[in-house]
């Protein structure tokens, strides 16, 4: 895991206990060494950062000898235990080993920025920031049971990996390990379905104020936490743009990146009328996929575990690019999830999907049954097509449907036809959707918890990380995942617009041309790479005979696939494909090694 930390590692070996950390040296170079031990009993490994580790040093009266916030860590875990999460404002993944009590406390924050991996059998547990690491370090056995969530949400549900023994820890959990029997006692000490209850009673004017800040105060702590430059990702859209913003209030002469895509829309004009109105050090990347046949597998290889999402290609790109001008750079990640950023999030703003109603669901059957499957996303027809999908069904499958929807009516084709896979899934849709929430509310909490968790977050980490590169999220702070999630829906989706708050703000610090443009984000060309650039790459494994996926997914449903011989829209046989095709090259190219 070099790239995770090319600056320093180091050790610390006590009784039965290894712990090892490699650093990515951004804040206080020479006091921030680890492992960092507090008085011979308490040790940490820390990955992340904790941006308001100097207002608690203030507010707990913490004396430290260092300017890093690991001591802080140190010191505010010593002074209250576990309870000192609940006061973090940062992304972080961490290890406190207790000398004196023989125990391992492991936590993770809110939205589980940075990743923790552990293994446990009667012998052993290991952990790590990786999969690739465990896989390095240990004889790991396949759980077939999970590659069906794979194949439905195009990632691993929450803790679920490809392996047996081997879990994540989830987003706002803990873990404690008794080091001498190898218990272990696991739970959540943060749920954002808390802050998704809680009744905000304010008005729409005073839920902007409030709005902007806390993403003043998020942006200003996660500059102000790096002795090393910190920059932004600047798209054409309005969260990277709002970020922009309000960074360069904060710094004086902001650097700015902005990228385009050979033949794709590009947003860099749009990003350059935010960088010439806040005068920063902006820079524009040309990107060509032309290397896109030789770098696609080892991009595929670095998550560790079949990752579906193809705009983590771009990603790696991007923030390859990126190090060469820095080391420190603000996202707008979050901003869709928390804000109401999806498309998908409309219809569910005027009614409630999840409840069943044998009407609706009849009627959009019987229409969409007389329509032509669609042949591109991006048209009016498709959102209906779509839509019609989603009304059509209830529960947890109208969930996958409005979502990833890969091989949605298209699942009798595993060779599981039993959904036990989906039984976990389906308990922790049912708490959700039988909760007072709305539609709306319903839809983003389970995206927050899913979505972003298993998909944005794990995307951002290994593409920046893998490059060495730290990235920041302004709007996943504490105060904003507390607050956001309670304000009105009319604030977050207001008939066709999405993300209304948000757009207001914008108002106030963007050009006018950025304020209702679409959400883009990397857009990739999948359906051409399936049929062209990467077609006998794609065919290659996906049809060969010794292919993975032909164990789990029928083989003559594959065949008929590649051959274009099942009726579905394009799309969706681009995206089934590419999922098989991910899962095909982990398999030889991780698994198999």
């Amino acid at each position: 895991m070099l790239h995770r930390g090319p600056d320093e590692q180091n050790g610390f070996r006590f009784s039965n206990v290894d712990l090892y950390h490699l650093r990515l040296s951004i804040l206080d170079m020479g006091g921030g060494k680890q492992p960092m031990t507090l008085h011979n009993r308490y040790t940490l490994v820390f990955n992340g950062e904790i941006y308001n580790h100097r207002d608690l040093r203030k507010q707990f009266n913490l004396t430290a000898a260092t300017n890093s916030d690991t001591e802080t860590l140190l010191l505010l875990f010593q002074k209250i235990g576990e309870n000192c999460l609940q006061y973090l404002d940062g992304m972080f993944a961490f290890a406190i080993y207790d000398a004196d009590e023989k125990k391992l406390f492991l936590a993770r924050d809110r939205a589980g920025k940075k990743p923790l991996y552990f293994f446990k059998d009667e012998e052993k547990i290991v952990f790590a920031s990786e999969l690739n690491c465990l896989k390095q370090l240990l004889p790991l056995k396949l759980n077939i049971n999970h590659f069906y969530h794979y194949l439905r949400f195009g990632s691993f549900y929450k803790k679920a990996t490809p392996y047996f023994n081997v879990n994540e820890l989830t987003a706002g959990s803990l873990l404690y390990i008794d080091c001498n029997n190898l218990e272990t006692t696991e739970k959540k000490w943060w749920n954002i379905h808390d802050s998704f209850l809680h009744e905000n009673k304010d008005s729409f004017e005073e839920a902007l104020i409030k709005t902007e800040e806390l993403l003043h105060t998020s942006v200003k702590r996660r500059i102000e936490s790096s002795d090393l430059e910190v920059g932004t990702f600047l798209s054409g859209g309005i969260d990277s743009g709002l970020i922009t913003a309000i960074a360069s209030n904060y710094v004086e002469k902001l650097r700015t990146v902005t990228v385009s895509f050979e033949g794709e829309y590009n947003e860099a004009p749009l990003a350059k009328l935010v960088a010439n109105k806040y005068n920063t050090q902006h820079t524009e990347i040309n990107i060509s996929y032309k290397n896109l046949r030789d770098d696609t597998e080892q991009i595929i290889c670095n998550y560790g575990e079949p990752f579906f999402d193809s705009s983590a290609i771009p990603s790696f790109y991007v923030s390859r690019e990126a190090k060469k001008n820095i080391t420190v750079v603000l996202t707008g990640d979050g901003a869709d999830e928390l804000f109401g950023g999806y498309r998908r999030y409309i219809p569910f703003a005027k009614h409630d999907f999840f409840k069943k109603n044998k009407s609706l669901q009849f009627f959009a059957n019987m229409f969409q049954s007389m329509l032509p499957a669609p042949n591109d996303k991006k048209t009016a027809y498709n959102q209906m097509y779509r839509f019609l999908s989603l009304a059509k069904k209830s529960g947890i499958e109208s969930y996958l449907s409005a979502g990833m929807d890969i091989f949605e009516e298209y699942e009798n084709n595993f060779l599981s036809e039993n959904k036990f896979y989906l039984k976990e899934v389906t308990e922790d849709f049912n708490k959700i959707n039988n909760s007072s929430l709305s539609g709306l509310g319903k839809i983003m909490n389970l995206d927050f918890d899913i979505f972003l968790f298993n998909d944005v977050l794990v995307k951002m980490d290994i593409a920046t990380m893998h490059n060495s590169l730290e990235a920041r999220s302004p709007f996943l702070s504490k105060e904003l995942l507390e607050y956001i999630p309670s304000i009105h829906d009319e604030y977050k989706i207001h008939g066709g617009s999405t993300k209304y708050i948000l757009r207001n703000l914008a108002k106030k610090y963007l050009p006018k041309e950025i304020i209702h443009q679409p959400k883009r984000g990397f857009e990739v060309p999948l359906k051409n790479w399936v049929n062209n650039e990467l077609k006998d790459l794609v065919y290659d494994y996906v049809g060969a005979s010794d292919a993975f996926g032909k164990t789990i997914i029928k083989p003559e449903f594959i065949n008929r696939l590649l051959q274009k011989k099942i009726k579905m829209p394009a799309e969706k046989r681009a995206k089934m494909l590419w999922t098989i095709f991910c899962m095909e090259v982990w398999y030889k190219k991780v698994y198999l090694t």
